[in-house]
């Protein structure tokens, strides 16, 4: 996985990489046969390692396509028992459906709309209303159990038991952080949006930025999200994973929204908003696949916590403060500091970004 920095320099190539396969996209091939019109202009014309990587990285696969996921293809036969209530999903040519009965009564709806690279929750549609499956799919149990945040909910219908009733603001939400193409300011057609979020969703201006290309222009680029510092970035990944002011405000408290991880890390005591060394986008590049090695982010972590140069009267102060190193230890940082936490349910797991000494016994801290 390459870091910021990596990334940082190989963007420097890029006026000379988009030249050049802007010229040969133009160009006639060498056997002599012309071409009969020049490749579409897109992100990864240029960008195509860049490109490559992302086509696998969990934000693409935000939402995957009905009839196309993996996981429902995998688990042809999903059933579970939840109160009174029984859920079945099933997967055939290409088409899933998701059932409840409580024994007298089945409502039966297709699965169009699939929320998740792994765990998965479903969004149906019933009577033009959008609702939340309550029921999702967790891999590491393969099976499938209440939806994380509805474990409150009590059914008194088949209805209810069925999904939870989505508002609007919320149904535009969730496609806005799970799929492309929601327009601010127009009603919401979930049928028309693209799958996952395409370079546009984070990247603003980059269509623009693409037709300019095709006519060998650069007169417009997007917007450099490596210049925001740690506190712009918290809130830009926020926009999905949620502020640290989204969660307060709303008052969210429990190990159900450890997976807010702009909120969690916002609570952390090493957090400083003005120091990239802690931030987003310091540990997880979003165009890679998530990274499950802990000993990939020590550095991270030392990046701060290291044994400070000693001092001599002709060196200069250091660009960027040392912290205090760990007494224990210099690997593994992650697995004391950030420890795992199961989701009200114990079907999955996330990892606490509320930097800390963890001691043992002590409640989990909201």
């Amino acid at each position: 996985m390459r870091s910021v920095n990596a990334r940082s320099a190989s963007s420097s190539l890029v006026s000379l990489s988009v030249a050049f396969c802007l010229v040969v996209l133009a160009g006639s091939c060498d056997t002599g046969q012309a071409q009969s019109a020049a490749a579409p202009v897109t992100c990864a014309t240029c960008h195509v390692g860049v490109a490559a990587h992302y086509a696998v990285a969990p934000m693409r696969h935000a939402m995957e396509p009905a009839g196309a996921d993996p996981q429902l293809t995998a688990h042809p036969e999903l059933r579970a028992n939840v109160g009174k209530y029984s859920y079945r999903i099933q997967t055939s040519d290409g088409r899933s459906t998701y059932t409840v009965t409580d024994g007298v009564n089945t409502v039966t709806l297709p699965i169009r709309w699939i929320f998740g690279q792994h765990s998965q929750t479903f969004v149906l549609e019933k009577d033009g209303h959008l609702y939340e499956s309550l029921v999702s799919f967790y891999p590491r149990d393969n099976t499938l159990a209440v939806t994380p945040g509805d474990e409150r909910i009590v059914p008194a219908t088949l209805t209810q038991a069925m999904g939870r009733e989505l508002s609007l603001w919320e149904s535009r939400s969730c496609f806005n952080c799970h799929a492309t193409g929601v327009v601010p300011g127009h009603q919401l057609d979930p049928e028309k949006l693209a799958p996952g979020l395409d370079c546009q969703r984070c990247h603003a201006g980059a269509q623009q930025h693409m037709a300019d290309a095709s006519r060998n222009s650069f007169a417009t680029l997007p917007p450099s999200l490596r210049r925001l510092d740690s506190e712009e970035i918290s809130a830009f990944c926020g926009q999905c994973h949620r502020t640290w002011d989204t969660v307060v405000r709303n008052h969210w408290k429990g190990p159900a929204f450890v997976r807010f991880q702009p909120y969690r890390l916002g609570n952390s005591k090493c957090f400083i908003g003005n120091d990239k060394r802690i931030s987003c986008l310091a540990c997880h590049d979003p165009h890679q696949q998530l990274s499950h090695d802990q000993a990939y982010y020590d550095s991270k972590c030392l990046a701060c916590h290291r044994a400070p140069h000693p001092a001599s009267a002709t060196s200069s102060p250091p660009a960027s403060p040392a912290y205090k190193p760990c007494p224990v230890a210099k690997s593994n940082c992650v697995s004391c500091h950030m420890p795992k936490v199961d989701l009200p349910g114990g079907h999955q797991q996330f990892t606490d970004h509320q930097i800390r000494i963890v001691r043992p016994g002590e409640p989990y801290p909201d």
